[in-house]
């Protein structure tokens, strides 16, 4: 099995500059970026370090991500965000498991072994928030299989042809969850490993978390009317 790591950037110098130098690029078949304006030279240093970026086609996230897809010349791919607030081995850990015949793998911050980087805090809305839409999405979605708790993490693998079947929509940005639940209904072998998420080196979030989850909540109502 060929696997392609895929970098999905929007003005992340800082992290790039953490991440990058500790990539092992012969163990990956492919590795490129999808970059979506980038204007901090993000794309400028990636290029520099060999490595191919593409600009996505259209704005928002769920664009990145398929754009990655159809990009991709391998078997599977890894999708990665370099803020330097994951472990950068653990993007070598998906080839075992694509290889074990998982279709679908997560780098999960919400299982035994893991760290959210709200772990140390009293009061975890965010973490509380990805394991209910987990719950969520197990309920409405899952008969059969591992869940996956860790709905909204974007360090998150897939063979392309089990991505090209669900069908993945442009209700930006439900990428991740939607991955999650269309795994569901097309019954795909996944699972999740436990990482570590530390706060990123640079930089605020792209997706501030009230206006991100009534989108995600508006997604879920439509995904279960949706056909097929």
């Amino acid at each position: 099995m060929t696997v392609g790591l895929c970098l999905i950037t929007w003005n992340e110098m800082t992290g790039c500059k953490n991440d990058i130098p500790q990539i092992d690029k012969t163990k990956f078949d492919q590795v490129y970026c999808i970059d979506g304006g980038s204007t901090d030279g993000t794309v400028e240093y990636l290029e520099s370090q060999g490595i191919k970026v593409y600009k996505q086609t259209k704005k928002g996230l769920n664009q990145a991500c398929i754009d990655g897809v159809n990009y991709c010349t391998c078997d599977a791919f890894v999708f990665y965000h370099p803020k330097g607030t994951i472990p950068v081995e653990d993007i070598y850990k998906f080839r075992e498991l694509f290889e074990e015949g998982y279709d679908f793998v997560v780098g999960s911050r919400m299982m035994k072994d893991s760290y959210n980087e709200e772990d140390s805090k009293l009061i975890r809305p965010r973490k509380w928030f990805v394991l209910g839409m987990g719950l969520l999405a197990k309920i409405l979605f899952k008969r059969e299989g591992n869940t996956i708790w860790d709905t909204l993490h974007g360090f998150r693998g897939m063979t392309v042809k089990t991505f090209k079947m669900l069908k993945i929509s442009n209700f930006d940005p439900s990428i991740d969850i939607e991955m999650v639940c269309r795994s569901y209904k097309y019954k795909v072998k996944r699972i999740e490993f436990p990482t570590q998420e530390r706060p990123r080196l640079a930089g605020e979030t792209h997706f501030k978390a009230f206006q991100t989850g009534k989108k995600l909540l508006k997604y879920i109502w439509w995904e279960m009317r949706r056909k097929g």
